[in-house]
């Protein structure tokens, strides 16, 4: 017979436990015992607790009431806080909390059961010295305990067929390591799924900086053929540049199962790469290997160490997968230095990063007339230029679209060139060419981020909107953290927009300027549904927004500027602008 009971459930662990044993083993060891022996089994007595299961790290413990467990966590962080200030560890150990009260099956000592499962989830969703806990604890305790509580809203954790409600408890003293945490896990993929940290620089030359991101960026490229595999974009990865970071708390926040780390040294004529692949889930490594060749070999390295992760993932990729991994190559490193150097205006939206990063394109096209790469990227600045700052000039436009075709006739197949070529056609009125190649840009390439956002408004541009949804979403997924997101989400915005669905679009349009303050152009179209829903004291201020940016704008300057969109789009853009006080 099964013995079924209520529980208040606490989960913990510790944070970069797997680092933590990698510098100093025995003395975290030694820490941990401490910490279980003078803090973790006091507080359990003292609460009316007990622990049902130990799995190295971590804990799972049963509680008579959420107020209980509630109580024994908050003293638990106060008293770890307290520790770690005066200890003499440079790393002190910190701890992540979960709670939940909910149903549980007996089994001996033993809980199993949804009870112990949120749980256990919610300490993954927890920040370094911080408790995140449910809604049904929150609502036991409310009245009982004097905290503070942030509500962050109904979250989707993993193998929970429903969302639930949580809260983020404040506890004690703010914790400053690691950065940028507290970002939702995100479900794992049905397929492998794979990001790439940014190499460490072991050259001792700060210049040499660009080189080793260069290296990633050709990594994430050969890794992003394998239709098998789901790779997280290089936008995303590179947010933890800089940072020391937790590898399991990385794969709860990107969602994936592996990661690939590693450093580079270029010295002289030579070049040693050192790689390691770590499953995220438990922080056991499975592969690693250096790699040493000489300079003018940096593109055969990079190869197999793409290859060599492949196969440590997924054995039994066929070997013509692993050939698709491998494309046209530049004659001369000198270019590719160029290229590697401009290659982070790519992704920005500041006007002379784009300038600048033109001139060293330009070089990279006179050094090696036949590499394809600078050509694309040359094309899309100009593009940017008119997306993002209305140079509808045709001298820009046709600029745009000239290189991308110059590097797509040197290079069919790089799927970025055919993004880039139907970026360029999309945005100068020629939706019906970008159409088949961002098709064949995606089956070349299924995991870049940019080309599904990118495919995004070609179905918009065609009037798909709920399609345009669908790949703008898929973009993000693919680089969550990704500067350029608020591009999709303005897609998204707008897609609404298309279908009517005006409050929708108010929300992500909004969306879209908290990611990006300095995209102004997201106000028109605010503005326009802001007023189809009557609500036109926010549509004026959404036009005063935008003409404080763009004094000279009126709404014939913005069709004029505007790419290819069903008219019935554009009817309903200008009537909701005209509304909103836009002069004509």
């Amino acid at each position: 017979m099964t013995i079924r009971r209520l529980a208040a459930i606490l989960a913990a662990d510790v944070v970069g436990f797997s680092r933590l044993i990698g510098e100093d083993e025995a003395g975290t060891l030694e820490a941990l015992r401490e910490i279980r022996s003078q803090i973790v089994n006091p507080l359990l007595k003292e609460h009316g607790g007990r622990i049902f299961k130990l799995m190295g790290d971590g804990m799972l413990a049963e509680f008579p009431s959420a107020v209980q467990a509630l109580r024994a966590a908050v003293d638990m962080q106060e008293r770890m806080q307290a520790r770690n200030g005066g200890h003499r560890e440079d790393r002190p150990i910190q701890l992540r909390i979960g709670l939940h009260q909910g149903d549980v099956v007996v089994e001996g000592s033993d809980l199993l059961g949804d009870g112990v499962n949120v749980a256990a989830r919610l300490e993954a969703l927890a920040e370094p010295g911080g408790i995140c806990i449910s809604g049904r604890v929150h609502e036991d305790a409310a009245g009982k305990i004097a905290l503070e509580a942030e509500d962050i809203g109904e979250q989707s954790l993993k193998n929970i067929a429903r969302t639930v409600r949580v809260y983020r408890v404040s506890v004690g003293l703010p914790v400053t390591e690691p950065k940028d945490l507290g970002r939702p896990a995100l479900p794992l993929p049905d397929k492998p799924s794979v990001a790439v940290l940014p190499f460490q620089n072991m050259s001792g030359d700060p210049e040499q900086e660009y080189f080793a991101d260069g290296v990633v960026e050709e990594i994430i490229t050969a890794l992003s053929r394998f239709r098998q595999l789901f790779v997280i974009a290089r936008n995303s990865s590179f947010t933890y540049k800089g940072n020391i970071v937790d590898l399991k708390q990385v794969g709860r926040e990107l969602g994936v199962r592996y990661i690939l780390e590693g450093s580079v040294r270029k010295a002289g004529g030579r070049v040693r790469i050192a790689a390691q692949l770590i499953d995220a889930s438990t922080g056991n490594h499975l592969w690693a290997d250096r790699f040493d060749d000489e300079l003018e070999e940096i593109f055969d390295l990079q190869d197999k160490i793409a290859v060599s992760v492949v196969g440590a993932i997924e054995p039994r990729l066929r070997q013509a997968e692993i050939e698709r991994a491998r494309h046209k190559r530049p004659e001369s490193l000198g270019a590719y230095d160029c290229v590697m150097r401009a290659m982070p205006a790519f992704w920005s939206a500041d006007a002379q990063a784009r300038k600048d990063a033109l001139f060293l394109l330009e070089r990279a096209m006179a050094i090696d007339p036949g590499y394809a790469l600078p050509k694309a990227l040359a094309a899309w600045c100009h593009a940017q230029n008119v997306a993002y700052h209305g140079r509808s000039t045709l001298q820009e436009r046709s600029e745009a679209i000239r290189l991308a075709e110059e590097a797509a006739k040197l290079d069919s197949e790089d799927p970025m060139v055919l993004t880039v070529l139907a970026a360029a056609y999309s945005i100068g009125r020629r939706v019906s060419e970008a159409s088949p190649l961002i098709e064949k840009a995606l089956l070349l390439n299924p995991n870049s981020a940019w080309t599904w956002q990118r495919s995004g408004w070609v179905k918009h541009f065609l009037g798909e909107y709920e399609l345009a949804i669908d790949h703008f979403k898929r973009s993000i997924r693919i680089s969550p953290l990704d500067v350029l997101n608020f591009n999709a989400f303005f897609g998204i915005g707008c897609a609404h927009f298309g279908k009517e669905r005006y409050q929708d679009a108010v929300v992500w349009l909004r969306k879209a300027i908290s990611a990006r303050a300095s995209a102004t152009f997201v106000y028109r179209v605010l503005a326009s549904a802001l007023a189809h829903l009557g609500e036109l004291d926010g549509a004026r201020q959404a036009v005063a927004t935008f003409r404080s940016a763009h004094p000279e704008v009126t709404i014939s300057k913005i069709v004029a500027g505007l790419p290819m969109n069903p008219q019935d789009y554009v009817d309903r853009l200008c009537e909701g602008m005209r509304r909103a006080g836009l002069p004509e």
